[in-house]
C-alpha cells in the first residue's frame, strides 16, 4: 500500500463522530452510580456509545496510518504502536491508546466480565482519555499539513 494523503474530510467526520459519542455518554444520568443503574437502558446506552467512540478513534488512527504512511494495520492495539513509532503519538499517549484498544476488545469479546460499576467509572472518570487522544492526533495533524489531502 502506498500513501495517498490523509483525507481531511474523513478525519473531520471521524473526530466529530467520537465527540458526538462522548457527548451522548455525558447525557446519560451519571450523577451517581445509583442513578446510572436505576434504568437498565443507561448501561446499554453507555456501553454502546463508549464502544462506538473507541472504534471511531481506532478507525481514525487506521486511516492516518494507511493514507499518510501506506501502513495497513488490522489489530487495534497495533495502531498505538505504529502511531508511536511514526511519531504521531508520544509514549504516554500511545500507552493510553493501547489501553483504550484493549478495553474496546474486552467490550466486544469479554462483555460479560464488564461490571456496571466499571462501566460507570469509565464514563465518569476516564472519559476524558478519549479527548486526550483526539487532541494529540489533532495537534500532530496541524504540524503536518503536507500530509493532508483537502480534496473532496
Amino acid at each position: 500500500m502506498s500513501p495517498s494523503g490523509i483525507k481531511e474530510k474523513i478525519v473531520a467526520e471521524k473526530m466529530a463522530w467520537v465527540v458526538s459519542m462522548i457527548e451522548n455518554i455525558r447525557s446519560i444520568p451519571l450523577e451517581s452510580f445509583d442513578e446510572f443503574t436505576s434504568d437498565i437502558r443507561n448501561m446499554a446506552a453507555a456501553e454502546s456509545y463508549l464502544r462506538r467512540s473507541l472504534e471511531g478513534i481506532m478507525d481514525l488512527g487506521r486511516h492516518i496510518l494507511a493514507k499518510g504512511f501506506g501502513e495497513a494495520v488490522t489489530e487495534y492495539k497495533t495502531i498505538a504502536f505504529s502511531m508511536k513509532r511514526i511519531g504521531i503519538l508520544n509514549e504516554v499517549h500511545a500507552e493510553l491508546l493501547k489501553k483504550l484498544a484493549g478495553y474496546r476488545n474486552r467490550m466486544v469479546h469479554f462483555y460479560v466480565e464488564i461490571s456496571d460499576q466499571e462501566l460507570y467509572e469509565i464514563c465518569t472518570v476516564h472519559i476524558s482519555d478519549l479527548h486526550t487522544i483526539l487532541d494529540a492526533i489533532s495537534g500532530w495533524l496541524k504540524k503536518h499539513p503536507e500530509l493532508i489531502d483537502r480534496s473532496l
